[in-house]
This record gives C-alpha cells, structure tokens and sequence, in this order.
C-alpha cells in the first residue's frame, strides 16, 4: 500500500476518534457540574478552563474573564480553531476522499452525512442551548462510524491501518482527560479522609471515558484516584484503557 493512502486511513480513524472523546468531554465536564457536591466544581469557569486544557489550550492566566460561548465555540464550530470539532470531521472527511477506493460505501455516505450535520449546525443554537443535542449527534454518529468501519470493510491492510490509528487516538485522548481530571482534582478536592484521592473529579473522569457503570461493576464502591487510574490505564478488559488500545494496536 503507497504510503500516502496508508497515511489517509490512518488519520482518517484518528480523526474519528478525536471528535467522539472531545464532545463527549465537553459534554459530561457542563452537564456534571450542574449537580457536583462542592462549589469549585460547580464553577463554570473551572468547567471551561478544563475543557481548554484537555484539548491543549490551557488558559494560563486564571485571573482573565472566561467567556462560556467563545470557549464553547472554539473547540465545538470554529473553523480557524485547529482543535474543534469542525475541523477533526473536515478533516476525516478529506483523509476518506483520498482513500475512497479502498472504504466502503456506507462508511464514505456515513462520514459524508456527519461532516454536513457539523458544517449545517448553527453556531449561535450551539452555544446558547445546543450543546446536549450537539455531543450527543458527534458521538451517535462516531459510533455509527466505528461500526461501519468494523461491519463493511475487509479485515486486511486497510483495516488494520484505520483501527491503528483509532486505537492510538483513543489512548491519547484517555491521556488527556486523565492530565485534564488529575489538575482538576488537585484544585476540586473532595471533603473527607484523603481528599485528593476522594474527588468527585475522579468519577467526572470516568464519566468523560464511558467507563463509569463498569467500573463501578468491577471495584464494588464509588472511584478513587487509585481505582479510577488503574481501572482507565491498566484494566486490559476495559475498552476505553490506554492497556486495552494499545494492545490492539498490530
């Protein structure tokens, strides 16, 4: 395979992935701050400043106003932002045109239709009150994607170079968010025994991961520092761990 093409595919599923983690992000970070137990992590400037950081954009300045919908907007619909939302998809997108001979079909119709449900979104409905509709269409359609991918394309070179790059993707966005929730649980401590380890940052973690329900499953009582890290680096059998990703990785 030319190593251009093989570049395509590769980037294509990283692309894919990146948009999921970073909605998802965005999404559990707003919505679980409106219910958190202390007021630091119902801040929503504390809430921005971590989406900024996860996406590697830290605002260093904390004493600056934080302005909900330019934040909002960067990373979701900006154009000019290289980290939104937008551009992960355009970027797919043109990675999947220069590989059409080599996907199927229902995966190219399937990119095509999520590029122009990002491109159509209004920017001002997203800021104002569309967030909730807005992640919750970029993560559906990143799933529809990742089943397209799995259920219509040859398991061959093609294949394994898409997952490759989905799989590195996934673990360095987990990277992220751990960088992102463990600055965030230094500041938000929780409010008894070791209140770094006690955060309700560590539960938000997983929550951003997916992971939440299973983990809890597993370890049998509310997540700690300890529990939450080995369970999103460590655990082989939880999909989202940075272990899992990088075992599939061939």
């Amino acid at each position: 395979m030319l190593a251009r093409v093989a570049d395509n595919l590769f980037w294509m599923g990283r692309y894919i992935e990146r948009s999921e983690h970073i909605a998802r992000y965005l999404s559990v970070n707003y919505f679980s701050s409106l219910d958190a137990p202390n007021d630091l992590s119902q801040s929503r400037p504390f809430v921005l400043r971590s989406m900024l950081f996860m996406v590697g954009e830290p605002q260093a300045d904390k004493s600056m106003d934080i302005i909900e919908e330019e934040v909002l907007f960067n990373i979701g619909l900006n154009p000019e932002s290289a980290y939104s939302i937008l551009n992960n998809v355009k970027n797919a997108r043109e990675n999947a045109n220069s590989a059409r001979d080599l996907i199927s079909t229902g995966l190219y119709e399937s990119i095509n239709k999520f590029y122009h449900f990002i491109i159509n979104y209004d920017p001002a409905v997203f800021v104002k009150n569309g967030l909730h509709d807005f992640t919750t269409n970029v993560t559906e359609m990143t799933a529809v994607l990742r089943g397209k991918i799995r259920g219509t394309l040859l398991h061959n070179e093609a294949y394994a170079i898409i997952m490759m790059g989905v799989n590195i993707e996934r673990a360095t966005q987990i990277i992220r968010m751990i960088n992102a929730k463990y600055r965030d649980a230094l500041e938000a401590q929780g409010s008894y025994g070791d209140k770094f380890s006690n955060s309700f940052e560590w539960t938000t973690l997983l929550k951003c991961a997916e992971s939440y329900d299973m983990m809890r499953r597993l370890y049998k009582k509310p997540p700690n520092s300890i529990s939450t890290l080995e369970f999103l680096i460590l655990n082989p059998n939880c999909p989202r761990s940075i272990m899992n990703s990088l075992n599939q990785v061939y």
